[in-house]
């Protein structure tokens, strides 16, 4: 810990100090003024007599600021990726799918669900960050270290669980895209599964990590298709979309169909295997104490791309489907590709296209660092080598559990009559059930000085956490009362 200290303030100290002596031009400069007064200048003193900085002094001033922030861009650059890729993984196929639902069910009325989930993402994961730059353990050997075998078994076995249903939900979204270009499904199984293993299987995590931020990009694709969906006729216009994130509103009023589309929103947008996946991925590319600062603005951007992303997906299923006369129910993502392609004139063929390519890397992704967030938390379980810096042979364990994830899990969509739908939209709900359980490990860890240090959560980090962790508790248990009890709501 000491050591790291020291390191990240020699790195602050040679960067002040690097640009060209302008430093101690300065305060040559300032002696200068204290004693001879102006004949003690040159032509590159601070400043005449009275003090005046001169021409060249600012041109050295502005050089010395283009110089740093050309470094400081270079190492966000440097740190970018686990953060990003964590959270705009997390708009996968069964995200896409629930968001898709909101606006084709609600319209723009629940867009302020997304205010709200934007700084909940964004505290929980860089909490997830602190714990993999301090520790350089992943998550669940730092549950095993600071609450035991019992407690370590039972989060990873909370993982797998979540994880393997959540990989479902991915293989029905690609499958489903795919069968929009005519791809059978036992094909679709078996390509994206080879493709997934080979992209994980190039023995450094710089490679895995640049192949990944490329399916990323393809994330933004919904965006041209929600404002060709708002020139309808019928869409009351951005102006509604405005109302929609800052006016909060109950369509119909708190019903259980309702509260379970908010709860699967919130499900969907945070999600037990980020917290695995992020500091895993700290950790495999070597991320330290000094690169927190620029993690937090890596993890800040992911927040806001994955928020963004499910705004535009809501707003162009809600001009689409709502607001159109009649309107168009939706049950998925495969049904929205299939039914905007009539909603929105001159373009309906390439949003339908953009819609399925969308879903396709959408569920592509997921599958992808949901499988790897299990293979790391599994080999530090039985202590195996765990790290994409390791090939086939050097970590052999890690990889069998990596496959073998995506093998089971992908067998489901295969299976005749299965109700891919439901589980779509369940595995949401199981997901944000058990999510406290997570958060509670994660809070405690990051407020145990053992682990932490001086990077332990401050006081508004604890207020603003436990809120969450409390929130989620909150809703999850009045769900499942109103599921118990359907007349529940309507009687409060």
């Amino acid at each position: 810990m000491q050591q790291g200290q020291t390191g990240a303030t020699g790195a602050s100290g040679s960067i002040r100090a690097a640009p060209g002596g302008a430093g101690a031009g300065q305060k040559g400069a300032a002696q200068g003024e204290r004693g001879a007064g102006p004949a003690a200048g040159g032509p590159g003193a601070r400043g005449s007599g009275r003090g005046t900085p001169s021409a060249g002094f600012w041109i050295s001033k502005a050089l010395h600021r283009l110089s740093r922030a050309r470094r400081q861009a270079l190492l966000f650059l440097a740190v970018l990726g686990p953060g990003l890729i964590t959270m705009v993984a997390d708009n996968d196929a069964g995200g896409i799918s629930t968001y898709a639902v909101t606006g084709a069910q609600y319209g723009f009325s629940l867009l302020w669900v997304l205010i709200l989930l934007l700084p909940i993402a964004y505290y929980v994961q860089e909490m997830t960050l602190r714990l993999g730059a301090v520790t350089k353990r992943g998550h669940a050997e730092v549950i095993f270290e600071g609450f035991g075998r019992s407690w370590g078994w039972f989060s990873v076995f909370d993982l797998a669980v979540v994880n393997w249903l959540t990989l479902v939900t991915e293989y029905i979204g690609m499958t489903a895209a795919l069968s929009i270009f005519g791809m059978p499904e036992w094909i679709t199984y078996l390509g994206v599964t080879v493709v997934l293993t080979l992209v994980v299987m190039t023995g450094r995590y710089w490679t895995f990590e640049k192949l990944t931020l490329l399916f990323c990009a393809f994330n933004l694709v919904y965006i041209p298709a929600a404002f060709w969906a708002m020139r309808s006729p019928t869409v009351p216009g951005w102006s509604a979309v405005a109302d929609g994130f800052l006016r909060p509103a109950f369509l119909g009023g708190m019903t259980p169909g309702l509260l379970f589309v908010i709860l699967a929103n919130i499900g969907t947008t945070i999600t037990p295997w980020q917290i695995y996946f992020q500091q895993s991925s700290v950790v495999d590319k070597g991320l330290d104490i000094k690169h927190i600062k620029f993690g937090r603005w890596d993890t800040f951007v992911g927040s806001f791309v994955t928020c963004l992303v499910a705004a535009f997906i809501i707003i162009a299923t809600g001009a689409a489907f709502h607001f159109h006369v009649p309107p168009v129910i939706v049950e998925d993502a495969k049904q929205t590709a299939e039914a905007i392609a009539p909603l929105i004139p001159g373009h309906g063929r390439l949003a339908q296209t953009l819609f399925a390519i969308g879903l396709f890397d959408a569920g592509f992704l997921g599958a992808l660092c949901i499988s790897l967030s299990s293979s790391w938390a599994v080999g530090e379980l039985f202590g195996w080598a765990h790290s994409l810096n390791k090939g086939v042979r050097d970590a052999p364990w890690f990889y069998v559990a990596y496959v073998a994830m995506l093998l089971s899990s992908g067998a489901v969509v295969l299976i005749p009559g299965a109700p891919l739908v439901q589980i779509t939209m369940y595995v949401q709900i199981v997901a944000v059930t058990l999510l406290p359980a997570s958060l509670l490990f994660l809070i405690l860890v990051l407020n145990d000085e053992g682990f932490m240090g001086e990077y332990r959560n401050t006081r508004w980090q604890n207020v603003v956490n436990w809120s969450i962790i409390v929130a989620l508790i909150v809703i999850s248990t009045v769900f499942a009362a109103s599921t118990l009890f359907p007349n529940l709501l309507s009687k409060l």
